[in-house]
């Protein structure tokens, strides 16, 4: 009888791994692959307290060192392996809050499948980041932990969202603070993540910890890049209209100004012992942020976006608070009377969290908007 010649399909071949492979030496493990020869050539682990005692010798002097589980408002019990800024960095990969950053506006409602979203964007300055606080030795840990939960705080449709958004809570809905205060408590936080994602924004106090510092200066670094490359690719501007200060210092392509900016910064923090960055690329980094600001940013296309997303999301948090009933899973009980304080304060949380297209899809289900009504993306 022939034997069936035909090849196995990729599902079936993925399924003959489901256990593993057994070691040739017939221990009780297990390998990942038929042919694996990959290991340690040790079996001593590295574990916790030796990589904190090692942060004594490898980093600089004001870099900020783990400890323990950390400062945190809920204490726990530390990890074996884990520093205490490394799990807030798992922890805040994990969250809900940071996935949904994939569906939230960076500057184009709606991106066409190559411009930033938030989450790129967060992703892009912990690359930034970090690449400084290694070259300067700093925790690289919590470098990353502070970058990528900088922005979980931002609603649907940009900045425009904190517009749309402060006139619900007492002294404004700023992202910062309402990431560190309300997304990402229930994540239970060190305070030294928690500070540095709070004071990100040049217009708050500065963090306490020189890996916040570092991060202040990457969110700039990488938005003010990488905002003109989707408009470049978007047509809105062009290279030859970036200031000649900006071209000179920097160059046009993102990747000759990330690497001029981030050593910039590396070289003003060795001759100093401060975070900064030489004059010149500062200079032609605010020239070239000012560029944006007029040229992409308050274009009339971006200001009428904002306009209309100012009033989605208003329309939506004054819905909520008189229907909060909305706002609950079903079978959860209802905690908060309509139009009462708690009541508002949970829109807002409810709001902020929603990524644009849902918040378009409700201004639709719930306000029965038309189409034309909510915010336009590029090519919509």
């Amino acid at each position: 009888m022939a034997k069936d010649l035909a090849p196995r399909s990729h599902s079936e071949s993925w399924a003959q791994t489901m256990h593993g492979h057994s070691s040739v030496d017939g221990s009780e493990i297990r390998l990942a692959h038929s042919d694996s020869w990959a290991g340690t050539g040790a079996t001593k682990l590295v574990e916790r307290r030796e990589r904190e005692e090692r942060e004594e010798q490898t980093l600089s002097v004001h870099a900020t060192r783990s400890f323990s589980a950390g400062n945190r408002a809920i204490s726990e019990q530390p990890d074996n392996f884990r520093t205490c800024f490394e799990r807030d960095r798992d922890r805040i990969l994990h969250a809900s809050s940071f996935r949904r950053l994939a569906g939230k506006t960076q500057v184009f409602v709606f991106p066409q499948d190559h411009q930033r979203t938030r989450l790129t964007h967060a992703l892009e300055v912990a690359q930034v980041a970090s690449s400084v606080a290694r070259a300067v030795g700093l925790n690289i840990a919590l470098t990353e932990a502070i970058a990528l939960g900088h922005d979980c705080g931002h609603g649907p449709g940009g900045h425009a969202s904190e517009d749309a958004l402060s006139v619900f809570v007492d002294g404004g809905y700023d992202h910062a603070v309402w990431g560190a205060d309300v997304t990402l408590v229930p994540l239970n936080l060190c305070s030294e993540t928690l500070d540095g994602i709070r004071n990100h924004s040049w217009s708050r106090p500065a963090p306490k910890t020189p890996e916040g510092e570092v991060v202040s200066w990457a969110d700039r670094i990488a938005y003010v890049c990488h905002d003109f490359e989707d408009a470049v690719a978007a047509g809105v501007v062009t290279s030859e209209q970036l200031p000649q200060e900006v071209r000179e210092a920097c160059g046009t392509q993102r990747d000759q100004q990330l690497r001029a900016f981030i050593g910039a910064m590396i070289e003003a923090t060795a001759q100093t012992g401060r975070i900064a960055m030489t004059s010149k690329c500062a200079d032609a980094l605010a020239s070239f942020r000012k560029f944006n600001y007029e040229n992409i940013y308050m274009r009339r296309e971006s200001r009428a976006q904002a306009e209309s997303v100012v009033r989605l999301l208003r329309a939506l948090v004054e819905h909520y608070v008189v229907n909060p009933k909305l706002m609950y899973a079903p079978g959860e009980r209802e905690l908060f009377e309509p139009n009462s304080a708690e009541a508002t304060h949970l829109a807002v949380t409810y709001v902020g969290g929603m990524t644009d297209r849902f918040a378009c899809r409700q201004g639709v289900t719930l306000l029965g908007w038309q189409e034309s009504q909510l915010p336009q993306g590029i090519g919509v």
